[in-house]
């Protein structure tokens, strides 16, 4: 399960992501040079003529070639979500998995549309198919926000089939199929006027999707490109967005106990205790000024037990590339589902890092490229200290 959404503003577009995996698989934030095509590239369960790749930082679990969720030095962003559809993935060969999917278009695009056409000609030419867990057999169909600084698009899929619509102001999208018959464009094989609501599958409830849009399609529709109040929604515990950068660290509101008959507990920063939990999310300023430094906000673990750190691609604090550093924030996540009063500790500690950091990040935006080298270097200090004082 994971969330996405993106808004636009007239500075280009915001786009946010958490996403969402067993509690126990850890994620890295990387960043991948260019690469020039030839050879062959292995993905996770296929190999691929390798055709290049222009530079991108993604996140992904350890044990995964593909991304979570990206962005490339064109300021292209994906992100992937799980989808239930009528048509059963589990008899699907190994093929492409959304997180390929999300780094190959990454990879491979200078723009949204340059983007849509390369995840849509991999998906027609290999199809989907393969486990998306490394414990157990859980293939899935994805659904993914592709945006840049014009406009964005959902696209949906199930097996080899697609369709796709145009979202120029932004958008939200979560577990579940949201589109219907108002769709741009399509693969072959469907047909025209299809309602994509056709392809939900009926025994999968809406409500564990509904829950969630309820709290991101708000921050779209206010239209305000804002990276704290982005932040603060991917800390939504199903009350209210809370944990802005800046804000009161004593402010916040713990984590749902539990999930009821109306599935009310399965919230934006996710805690399905054995399940499910949010193990990464980013934020990426998807500025339209090509000469703006390049801006992402990238957390390992759950947001409201973890700190949104301030990178400039391809520069990424050495920290984040690390699994031991994702385990590190996993105990704390632990430590607030055990004792949700707890979590007021661990913001009062690391929420003053967390503003202290975005407004360092903001003075080296403003300043030249050494300014930004040199904040990434001395970025981490401050966290690894907060994690001493809590002791993991």
């Amino acid at each position: 399960m994971c969330d996405t959404f993106c808004v636009g503003g007239p500075g280009g577009m915001l786009f946010a992501k958490n996403s969402d995996r067993p509690p126990g698989e850890a994620q890295v934030v990387e960043a991948h040079p260019a690469r020039p095509p030839g050879g062959r590239l292995r993905t996770q369960y296929l190999e691929l003529a390798d055709r290049g790749a222009r530079p991108v930082i993604g996140s992904r679990p350890t044990w995964l070639w593909g991304f979570e969720h990206g962005v490339n030095d064109a300021r292209v962003a994906i992100g992937n979500e799980k989808i239930w559809t009528t048509r059963d993935p589990r008899p699907a060969p190994p093929a492409l998995i959304g997180m390929d999917l999300v780094r190959l278009a990454l990879e491979r695009a200078g723009d949204a549309e340059e983007a849509l056409a390369a995840l849509t000609e991999l998906l027609d030419t290999h199809g989907q198919g393969g486990s998306c867990e490394a414990d157990r057999d859980e293939p899935y169909w994805s659904s993914f926000l592709v945006a840049d600084p014009a406009g964005a698009w959902i696209v949906e899929t199930s097996g080899r089939s697609w369709v796709a619509r145009r979202e120029p102001t932004g958008a939200a999208i979560s577990n579940r199929v949201v589109l219907d018959h108002r769709w741009d464009r399509a693969s072959a094989d469907v047909a025209a006027g299809t309602d994509v609501q056709s392809w939900r599958d009926p025994q999968a409830p809406t409500a564990i999707a509904d829950l969630r849009l309820a709290a991101t399609r708000p921050f779209v529709a206010a239209g305000r490109a804002d990276a704290r109040a982005a932040a603060a929604t991917l800390r939504h515990h199903g009350t209210r967005p809370w944990g802005a950068p800046g804000g009161d660290p004593t402010d916040v509101c713990p984590p749902p106990a539990g999930i009821d008959p109306a599935w009310r507990g399965i919230t934006v920063c996710m805690h399905v205790r054995g399940y499910q939990a949010t193990t990464a999310a980013m934020i990426a300023d998807l500025a339209a000024d090509g000469d703006a430094p390049q801006r992402a906000w990238v957390a390992l673990g759950s947001p409201c037990a973890s700190v949104f750190v301030p990178i400039f691609p391809p520069r990424i604090p050495d920290p984040l590339t690390r699994a031991e550093t994702w385990w590190r924030f996993a105990a704390l996540r632990d430590r607030v589902e055990s004792d949700p009063d707890a979590l007021v500790e661990v913001r009062a500690v690391l929420g003053p890092v967390e503003t202290d950091l975005w407004d360092a990040a903001d003075e080296a935006a403003a300043g030249d490229d050494g300014a930004r080298t040199r904040y990434t270097t001395g970025a981490w200090e401050a966290v690894a200290d907060a994690l001493r004082r809590l002791g993991v």
